[in-house]
């Protein structure tokens, strides 16, 4: 994709860390889902359309707003195309608001400068547009990503870090909200429901980002704050732990006072744990597990029934040693069994023909081959496809296979 983005991570996660471990169809255009997009859709066909670093959309910054809207419809068309009918749009990528908030500034993918109006609303557009073609929309949000710079002087002057500089961290070469900081859980969760009170969405999607990905050498330096609200906490990732459970937990609390029902769901990376480190964990040897790197213990939020879905981003192939598909998805089957909680599976469809990555990945049937796996496991609910560029260039074909093969 030529950046590093979270599923470009995902690769190196699973793959060179692992070196140094020893059938509904689409709704028809014009008409609303039969539940009038407020449940969850019997077999959900996914596609996420990703803002940050201008991934999907628009394709660039700075273009006139009727660009930016007739590429965005063009994603739309696309999705009703591929016979798929949900779409997480991101709309917060970077601490900022790709509609009016009061909260954050202007999202800079829009016109190159953050805090600077467009002139339209891009979430209200996308959700017109959405709900036209019988496409569900839920809204993506990206909970604790500052920016891809550790400069707060490159953020807007109205920017909430600017104002509370104490709020983030640099890490890494970014900067990251303090999940430690009450203020902060409470501030975020805020910007988030300001969306979600007023639009018409059909869901609350987050990403995988919490506690960043680990980056050699670097310190996420939050001594202070486990020093002042760490409580009884005998070790820093425990207490880490249980303020990325707080944010969950909220944000279903607060959803729940809304109207209902209104999907809340998560994409975290794809390895829980390994085995290796925990006999409950999965039969892999990521270089990455979500709750001991990230801080992110995504299955508790399913068993506590904190989440009504579950995207796990399980981005490798069939087979792959590290990694294997086929070892985590019946894994994950087993983990929303009996909780109510729906299983969807993110698809790495970014990686077809991609000659960086493994041979399998220049196999067009190999996606195919994922969704007839899947048939043989009860709880999964569904696919969602990373990303919006690749389903409508659908490399090697990869993407016509899997709606000929499962979607006719």
């Amino acid at each position: 994709m030529g950046r590093i983005t979270r599923r470009t991570f995902a690769a190196a996660a699973a793959g060179a860390f692992s070196g140094l471990l020893t059938a509904v169809p689409a709704v028809a255009a014009g008409a609303r889902p039969a539940d009038g997009g407020r449940g969850r859709a019997a077999e959900l066909r996914g596609v996420w359309i990703a803002t940050v670093e201008n991934i999907d959309w628009p394709s660039s910054t700075g273009l006139e707003a009727a660009v930016q809207q007739r590429e965005l419809i063009a994603h739309l068309d696309t999705a009703v195309e591929r016979r798929l009918n949900t779409v997480y749009f991101q709309v917060r990528p970077t601490a900022d608001a790709l509609w009016p908030s009061p909260h954050e500034p202007w999202s800079k993918v829009l016109t190159g400068t953050q805090g600077q109006d467009p002139g339209w609303d891009p979430l209200a557009f996308a959700v017109k547009e959405a709900h036209a073609r019988g496409l569900q929309l839920h809204a993506w949000f990206n909970p604790y990503r500052v920016a891809n710079s550790e400069d707060p002087a490159q953020l807007s002057p109205e920017h909430p870090v600017r104002k509370n500089p104490e709020w983030a961290v640099p890490y890494g070469g970014k900067l990251y909200y303090n999940p430690g900081l009450p203020q902060v859980r409470e501030f975020v969760t805020k910007a988030m429901l300001h969306a979600v009170d007023n639009y018409d969405i059909d869901g609350v999607h987050w990403d995988d980002y919490f506690y960043p990905y680990p980056v050699e050498g670097a310190v996420f330096d939050d001594d202070a704050t486990y020093a002042e609200h760490g409580g009884d906490f005998d070790n820093k990732a425990d207490w880490r732990r249980h303020n990325i459970d707080l944010l969950v937990r909220g944000m279903k609390e607060a959803l729940g006072k809304r109207r209902a029902p209104l999907p809340f769901g998560v994409s975290p990376f794809g390895v829980w744990r390994n085995k290796a480190t925990d006999p409950e964990g999965s039969d892999t040897n990521a270089g990455v597990q979500t709750y001991d790197d990230l801080h992110a213990d995504c299955r508790k939020w399913v068993r506590e029934g904190w989440v009504d879905y579950i995207t796990p981003q399980l981005y490798w192939h069939i087979g792959f040693t590290a990694a294997d598909y086929a070892k985590l998805v019946p894994w994950w089957n087993e983990v929303v069994r009996g909780t109510g909680v729906d299983l969807y599976v993110g698809e790495a469809l970014y990686k077809v023909a991609d000659p960086a990555q493994p041979e399998q990945w220049r196999d067009p049937a190999e996606l195919s081959r994922h969704l007839t796996f899947c048939g043989d496991y009860d709880q999964v609910k569904g696919h969602a496809y990373f990303s919006a560029v690749h389903v409508a260039s659908d490399p090697l074909g990869a993407m016509s296979r899997v709606v000929d093969d499962h979607y006719r």
